[in-house]
C-alpha cells in the first residue's frame, strides 16, 4: 500500500525561493507541492482550496506578513502544520511566530535534508527549531522581563496606572488626556498583551515584570 503524500504549500514573496523549494520537494516521493503564494493573504486563499498538510511560511511579505497569516490559518485550520522558514532570528519574530501557532521555526540557511526532515516531523507532531531560535527562547526563559510586548513608553505608563487600580477616567485625569484617548491606549495594551480584560492585563504585567 502506497504511503499518502504530504501536501505542502510554499509561501514566500520571492519567486526564486519558491522555485528552489519546489525543486527540492519534487525530489522527494512522499512530498507533493499543492501551491505557491507570494503573500499571507494569498496563502489563506490557497489553504482554503488546496488544504495542505504542511505550509512553509516566510515572515516578511507584502499585503499580509507571515505571523498574521499563520495566526489566521492556525485558527481556521488547526490541523495544518506551519513551518516558519525565514532569514530573521530576532526574539520578536520567533515569539510572534510561535505564539501565532507555528509548529517549527527554521532559518533559510537550513539544508535540504534538514528541511525535508522537518516537514516529515511536522506530520508526526514534532517541532523543530533552528539553533538560533532555541537560543532566543533560552535567553527569554532566563530573563522573562526582557520582553516588553512592543509597548510604547506611554502604554507602559498607563499599564502602571492600571496596576495601581485606576479606571480609564482616572487615568485620563492623571495624564491630562481625554477619556476616549485613555480608552484607546488601554485597548491597545490589551491587544498587544493578547488578553481580553484589565484584570488579565494587570496579572500579566506583574507576572512578566512589565511595570516597576
Amino acid at each position: 500500500m502506497a504511503t499518502k503524500s504530504i501536501r505542502v504549500l510554499l509561501v514566500d514573496d520571492h519567486s526564486v525561493v519558491r522555485s528552489g523549494l519546489s525543486a527540492m520537494l519534487s525530489a522527494e516521493d512522499d512530498l507533493e507541492l499543492v501551491g505557491g503564494a507570494a503573500d499571507g493573504a494569498e496563502a489563506i486563499r490557497l489553504c482554503e482550496r488546496a488544504r495542505p498538510d504542511v505550509i512553509l511560511m516566510d515572515l516578511l511579505m507584502p499585503v499580509m506578513d507571515g505571523v498574521a497569516a499563520t495566526r489566521t490559518i492556525h485558527e481556521r485550520w488547526p490541523e495544518v502544520r506551519i513551518i516558519i522558514l525565514t532569514s530573521f532570528k530576532e526574539r520578536e519574530q520567533v515569539d510572534g511566530a510561535l505564539e501565532a501557532g507555528a509548529m517549527s521555526y527554521l532559518l533559510k540557511t537550513v539544508s535540504a535534508a534538514e528541511l525535508v526532515s522537518a516537514i516529515r516531523g511536522a506530520m508526526a507532531g514534532q517541532s523543530k527549531l533552528s539553533s538560533e531560535a532555541t537560543q532566543v527562547l533560552i535567553q527569554e526563559m532566563r530573563n522573562p522581563s526582557a520582553r516588553d510586548y512592543d509597548l510604547t513608553a506611554r502604554e507602559k505608563e498607563i499599564l502602571e496606572l492600571m496596576v495601581d487600580g485606576l479606571a480609564n477616567t482616572d487615568i485620563a485625569e492623571r495624564l491630562g488626556v481625554s477619556p476616549s484617548t485613555a480608552k484607546f491606549h488601554v485597548s491597545n495594551i490589551l491587544s498587544k498583551l493578547g488578553v481580553t480584560s484589565r484584570t488579565e492585563a494587570v496579572a500579566m504585567a506583574l507576572k512578566q515584570k512589565l511595570v516597576k
